[in-house]
């Protein structure tokens, strides 16, 4: 029987709702297009995408842009990682031209998207870069990508309303534990339900997607060619989750690894969530549970950790505002460089089956969207580890206007993900491969 036409289409079933998008053919306005879904690659690599908000102190944190090469002086915002200046690299002058907003960062950060970039809608995105890695580097693994979140303070640590750094490939922002606590017993929690019932749980979700297509499939009949192709996209989020299901089958009865760390404490907040996030990502690449991460870190609760009483966003605008707000930039950015550092000792440390170390085959990303207060130029971006085949150890000046997705095909194809562009990239950066 055919759903009245004048409200949304909804599928239910006893155990799940399955909403259909809203068509044109049916009075409604069209939604976002999906990009499509890259090539897998040929070999596994391992990604770290590390995002922070309110970007940083431009004077105390950028090498002088005349120091080229590796010979550079590393800035007191970067002195921290003194230890590792040989095995990273700091890239200047990268843009995302089309963002809007000086805190729209995270939004658009490993996407490169046009907000605007859909007629008709007062919002659009595309897939982010990690996806776009998941894709390719997560088909052997329990979790194609882990992506981590700071749950409330987003908003409060410069994050904007972009709801998540990940993106599928339809735009649609993406979720995952926003605490420590949630993202160990997500990694490594094992699961107390029998395996007879985990099989029935899974054939009932199967069920309740056969039911979802034929449904669509009937109400196709009624549409019109512009929201047939807006079904097209509803059948691929439907192929998303037979995806997922089927990664589910595979893992069913495969116990979870040990993860060599004590479960978290639910109170950490700041600088000790960070680090304990940190230690989790290890634990995740260790145990090769994914080879994708993404983190959107807290700023706003890591302030608050060092004691410092201006809030995030005042302090972002620091300039013209005295010597305390400087101050307390400076603060932030040298304890964000002492979390990575850290996070870098322990990559290095931790041993591969070969001898090798994670180090040898990981690909850090670590910046931001924003440069300071509401600069958009010149993103702070900064790489290491060796996973792609990085020039490292140096201060590169790109051209002016070089598109920041440009630095995410680059790693992309360094990783051996098969991938043509991405974004706004208007090609790689030659300067960055050794």
């Amino acid at each position: 029987m055919n759903a009245p036409r004048t409200r949304r289409h909804f599928l239910r079933t006893s155990t799940a709702l399955i909403a259909l998008p809203m068509f044109e053919s049916l009075g409604f306005r069209r939604f976002a297009s999906a990009a499509p879904a890259p090539v897998a690659a040929a070999r596994p690599k391992r990604m770290v995408f590390l995002g922070f908000g309110w970007g940083v102190t431009e004077q105390s944190w950028f090498p002088d842009v005349a120091q080229k090469g590796s010979g550079y002086t590393l800035p007191s915002g970067l002195a921290p990682l003194a230890r590792h200046k040989s095995d990273f690299t700091i890239v200047q002058g990268l843009v995302n031209k089309d963002v809007s907003g000086g805190h729209s960062g995270s939004t658009f950060w490993l996407t490169g998207a046009n907000e605007f970039g859909e007629p008709g809608q007062s919002f659009h995105n595309t897939i982010s870069a990690d996806q776009v890695a998941a894709d390719a580097l997560g088909k052997e693994t329990r979790f194609d990508s882990l992506i981590l979140d700071c749950g409330a303070a987003a908003n409060a640590s410069g994050h904007g309303q972009g709801l998540s750094l990940s993106w599928d490939a339809r735009g649609k922002p993406m979720s995952g534990p926003k605490t420590p606590v949630e993202a160990f017993h997500r990694l490594f929690a094992q699961d107390s339900t029998p395996l007879q019932a985990q099989k029935t749980m899974l054939r009932q979700r199967r069920s309740v997607l056969d039911n979802a297509v034929e449904s669509a499939r009937e109400l196709q009949r009624q549409l019109g060619k512009t929201d047939n192709a807006k079904l097209d996209e509803y059948f691929q989020g439907i192929r998303d989750i037979e995806t997922r299901l089927s990664r589910d089958e595979r893992w069913l009865g495969a116990p979870r690894p040990a993860p060599g760390l004590a479960e978290p404490q639910s109170s950490l907040a700041g600088y000790e969530e960070i680090e304990l996030m940190y230690e989790i990502m290890i634990a995740a690449l260790r145990t090769d549970s994914t080879r994708v991460l993404s983190y959107r870190q807290p700023v706003s609760t890591l302030l608050t950790s060092l004691d410092v009483r201006i809030d995030a966003h005042t302090m972002s605008h620091y300039l013209g505002k005295g010597a305390e707000y400087l101050e307390a930039s400076e603060k932030r950015d040298r304890a964000q460089s002492e979390l990575l550092a850290g996070f870098l000792d322990t990559l290095k440390a931790t041993a591969e089956p070969d001898g090798s170390s994670l180090f040898d085959h990981t690909t850090v990303v670590y910046g931001s969207n924003i440069r300071t207060g509401h600069n958009l130029d010149s993103c702070p971006t900064l790489l290491a580890g060796r996973g792609a085949g990085l020039r490292l150890g140096h201060n590169l000046v790109v051209s002016k206007d070089t598109p920041l997705c440009n630095t995410w095909l680059t790693l992309l194809r360094g990783s051996g993900v098969a991938v043509e562009r991405h974004g706004d990239s208007s090609g790689t950066i030659p300067q960055l491969l050794a």
